[in-house]
């Protein structure tokens, strides 16, 4: 069915308040705290529509910045006119200095900036960086941008000396493989990196899939659901739409749905999946972006728009599933935020992800 699947180039195709949205990142770091504790600060700031975000064992803080597109060619995209541009970039966070220490990243935005599609997300083993490169469409785009634009919709790694090296070219594999066997279209957003290879959310393939040794497969496809709509009443069918995967404390895999159009309020689900067999772990999220879990075997969802996607005055929230399955929100009013990392009692969250030059990172004690 299409194009009710993620296109975080214009996630904020429905919301108007972008301009407003970015000048309160300016003047209002420290969001509102619902049932956690003050103290929120900003720990990275300037980023161009930032989005997932992972931890070195050292310590040091990786972002993804999807850029904010360029000078062009300029198109029409699934969701409205574009630029192409080679602004995505890897930045890093240390003792409190930020650097951009890979830059030269295809990146398509609105003409504004706002709204990229670049690097999605990153993740640190053994002195290598591995990060993704969205695309949201039919992979057959990738014809119309300039070489650096073939990049899109891959997996890429960083070794130690600063090297980037593609993986796999994730589109290409949706493009002849297409395991959900819908209308081609790619978007490799979260990412994981383990020893028996490297996990991707395909959001706009509707899968995981793993890399290993230069080769793709899908481990695991999710389906549509037939949703409600009320204008004109009727139904619809929704794609699920996986932004992210992490590994739970029991071995398996969890993974978030942003879910597609119409985008319902509570409509969003984590996703358990153990030898291929996925199943629905907790529902009643809106919109999920990311997924975190911290050393107590507490599950912490990301919540790009509470309000769902349709509602330009909404806000984003991070929510704590309790071993009980109890859900309690202890952070909102976030603004369209990108990712999660959780290290030493506190959560990491990149805020404002679709705005160029105004996205930061903030540090919220838990």
């Amino acid at each position: 069915m299409g194009r009710s699947r993620i296109q975080l180039r214009r996630f904020v195709a429905v919301s108007t308040g972008l301009a407003t949205a970015a000048a309160m990142v300016a003047l209002t770091p420290a969001v509102a705290t619902a049932g956690g504790k003050g103290g929120v600060r900003v720990v990275a700031s300037g980023l161009d529509n930032p989005r997932g975000l992972t931890f070195a064992n050292n310590g040091t803080l990786y972002v993804a910045e999807a850029g904010k597109g360029g000078a062009g060619p300029c198109f029409e995209g699934p969701e409205g006119n574009v630029c192409f541009g080679t602004s995505g970039a890897i930045t890093k966070v240390s003792h409190g200095k930020q650097k951009r220490i890979v830059t030269g990243m295809p990146s398509t935005a609105a003409p504004d900036g706002s709204g990229a599609i670049g690097p999605s997300d990153v993740d640190a083993r053994w002195g290598d960086l591995y990060f993704t490169i969205g695309l949201g469409a039919d992979p057959a785009l990738r014809n119309q941008v300039p070489a650096a634009g073939k990049k899109l919709a891959t997996l890429q790694k960083v070794n130690g000396k600063g090297k980037v090296k593609q993986i796999a070219d994730l589109g290409t594999f949706e493009a002849t493989v297409n395991p959900d066997g819908d209308l081609p279209d790619s978007n490799p957003n979260g990412l994981l990196v383990r020893g028996d290879g490297v996990y991707v959310a395909d959001a706009g393939g509707n899968s995981i899939v793993r890399v290993r040794n230069g080769k793709s497969k899908a481990v695991a496809v999710f389906p549509e659901r037939t949703v409600p709509v009320p204008f004109p009443p009727g139904t619809f069918s929704m794609d699920p739409v996986p932004t992210s995967v992490v590994k739970g404390p029991d071995g398996a895999f969890y993974v978030s749905e942003l879910t597609g159009f119409p985008f319902p309020v509570d409509g969003a689900q984590v996703w358990r999946v153990k030898n291929g067999k996925a199943k629905v772990f907790a529902k009643g999220f809106t919109n999920i972006i990311d997924l975190a879990f911290d050393n107590r075997g507490r599950l912490y969802v990301l919540e790009i728009n509470s309000n769902g996607l349709q509602d330009p005055a909404g806000a984003g929230s991070l929510i704590r599933v309790g071993k009980n399955g109890k859900q309690t929100v202890v952070h909102t009013g976030l603004i369209m935020p990108g990712g999660v990392a959780l290290r030493g009692g506190a959560a990491y969250v990149t805020n404002c992800g679709v705005c160029a030059g105004g996205g930061t990172v903030l540090r919220i004690p838990l």
